[in-house]
């Protein structure tokens, strides 16, 4: 396997649990048995096949690591976890339990676990798609225990001074003579059966909070990995001789790398010193050279650090770009904060940064949280997918519109796909299918949808202005002409010597707009174009049409209310 030839991947993000579960049942708090549970073996290879015939290249499998759970496996040798430190009835896929393990929920035949998973990330690349898991290495379950590590591994913690708060070879922080105590009001739901918890000395919580009882909003659930940084002395790094847990993660990260995994999705990882990447990563790197790192950061004046010092492949572009878009999709967002991202934020390296809509920790688009209707992301999709050469990432169920409406457990009901408990996602099963992976199911109005986005890839996909092409920014060109709404409108030219775009988008929710846009003579020189030229536009997305324009007097346009125009620029014959 290769590295991509552009940075223009398409992730797609499965949540591994939810994927292939046709259960209809959906009960709250319901169990594994009630609810049902996807397995490794539902992403067969027609599921596969229809992925990468959408037009994805990177499948991202998230919770396949094994975590805390309250359903009981005990009867397969794995631990019980106790229900007061555990999120939700399935649990959260980010309190890993045992790092060299796979969730025995995803499993037809748990002993042969491991073996299922392989199979799969095996069919994935038959399929020509390359696999991402997560990596977690802020934190772990509270109750970490590995049953399968390999001969020699120690456990993290297993070797720790318990008796100090903190010392750079233990891989956990201590709070001395404190026993942990539960947050108050940790719900436990109906049928599991609960036991006291004990802790003692109590373990600093993930999210930080060094205290013996955290709150029920923090990650109570979870214990904080210390990878040299004494936080209670003005975090001051204590990295020579390399600190245990850096060791015991990159023999993590090696031992994923070696079943064939092809990248790994770094949760929280600016919670994590970038010293520590900015070793691992080569490490891996060595021995796995194609290996690709995303980081999950929100913070921008960390980007250059986390990239260069760090190491990693790609950046979450979060707090730029999806805030911007979201803030146009609900109606009360301005274009400029488009330009600021570009400018200010990733002008350098926006080609590294990893741009989407939906996620699992974000609310899905069509929720009454976000934008209400799927179809408003029309405009944000195709920016997130063509305003540079970057990556671009799908949310599995965002491209038929998946609309969460009701409480399923732990989480409430908030917008969002459950990430703690067992469900069936109803828009997602009428892709399925029955397994035939077809959208049979599907309505008219998501039929409509999918198409969109399956357009948007293709284009994204084979132009060669967006995967491999230089971006201009037309905004200052056109904010004072008749028709242009400056708040509401965005336009930008994308080019190669091979091809040409113009881009225009149009964020009004309500009302469609007729200008003329305005492409400096600057702007035609710098694709290599005369600016007296006469020169043909033909749409190439979503509303047939070609245009005969002559350079000089700009490209008059009509779109409707929050709608994209994407032309293809060519010399007149």
């Amino acid at each position: 396997m290769s590295l991509p030839t552009s940075d223009k991947i398409v992730v797609y993000q499965i949540y591994t649990r939810l994927f292939g579960n046709l259960k209809t049942t959906n009960k709250f708090y319901g169990s594994r048995d009630e609810n049902g549970v996807g397995k490794f073996n539902d992403i067969n290879d027609k599921a596969l096949t229809s992925l990468k015939k959408f037009g994805i290249s990177h499948v991202w499998f998230t919770g396949v690591i094994e975590h805390a759970t309250m359903t009981d496996y005990s009867a397969f040798g794995i631990p019980k976890d106790n229900p007061y430190v555990v999120k939700g009835i399935a649990g959260s896929p980010y309190a890993i339990k045992d790092y060299y393990d796979v969730n025995p929920d995803l499993a037809v035949d748990v002993p042969n676990r491991m073996k299922e998973f392989e199979a799969l990330v095996e069919r994935s690349h038959k399929a020509d798609l390359k696999v991402i898991i997560d990596c977690v290495p802020n934190h772990v379950a509270r109750q970490y225990h590995s049953d399968v590590k390999p001969k020699g591994v120690k456990d993290f913690g297993e070797e720790d001074n318990k008796n100090v708060s903190f010392d750079p070879q233990n891989n956990f922080y201590y709070l001395p003579n404190q026993a942990f105590q539960v947050p108050d009001n940790v719900p436990i739901p109906p049928g599991v059966e609960a036991f006291p918890y004990a802790e003692n000395p109590a373990k600093a919580t993930g999210n930080d909070v060094f205290a013996a009882k955290p709150s029920i909003n923090d990650w109570f659930e979870t214990i904080k990995l210390n990878y040299g940084v004494d936080y209670l002395n003005g975090r001051q790094k204590h990295f020579d001789p390399i600190p245990s847990t850096w060791l015991k993660m990159r023999d993590i990260l090696l031992y994923w790398a070696q079943k064939g995994v092809d990248g790994f999705r770094c949760d929280m990882a600016e919670m994590v010193p970038f010293e520590f990447w900015g070793w691992v990563i080569p490490e891996v790197k060595k021995v796995y050279p194609n290996q690709i790192f995303i980081a999950e950061i929100y913070n921008p004046a960390e980007y250059h650090n986390y990239l260069f010092n760090g190491k990693f492949d790609y950046l979450y572009d979060k707090v730029g770009l999806y805030d911007s878009l979201r803030r146009l999709m609900e109606g009360h967002g301005h274009t400029g904060d488009i330009t600021r991202v570009w400018q200010n934020e990733s002008g350098n390296f926006s080609n590294r940064m990893l741009r989407f809509l939906e996620n699992h920790d974000e609310h899905r688009i069509a929720s009454t949280y976000f934008a209400k209707n799927p179809f408003y992301a029309i405009p944000a999709m195709v920016v997130s997918a063509t305003l540079h050469t970057g990556p671009l990432m799908l949310y599995f169920g965002q491209e038929v519109g998946v609309k969460p409406t009701v409480a399923e457990g732990f989480s409430g009901e908030d917008g969002r796909t459950t990430m703690f408990d067992y469900w069936g996602v109803p828009e997602y099963q009428a892709w399925i299918n029955g397994g035939k992976f077809d959208g049979g199911k599907l309505s008219p109005e998501q039929k409509t949808l999918r198409k969109f986005y399956q357009d948007l890839l293709k284009l994204t996909n084979t132009s060669d202005a967006i995967r491999n092409g230089a971006f201009y920014d037309l905004q200052y060109a056109n904010g004072q002409y008749a028709g242009y709404n400056n708040a509401k409108m965005f336009t930008y030219l994308r080019h190669t010597d091979k091809q040409k775009l113009l881009i225009v988008c149009n964020f009004d929710l309500q009302n469609g707009a007729k200008t003329t846009i305005q492409v400096p003579a600057h702007a035609w020189e710098t694709m290599g174009l005369s600016a007296t030229g006469n020169y043909t536009l033909k749409e190439i997305f979503m509303h047939p049409e070609t245009l005969t324009v002559e350079a000089q007097n700009g490209v008059s346009v009509e779109l409707e209310a929050n709608s994209v125009r994407i032309f293809e620029i060519k010399k007149v014959k």
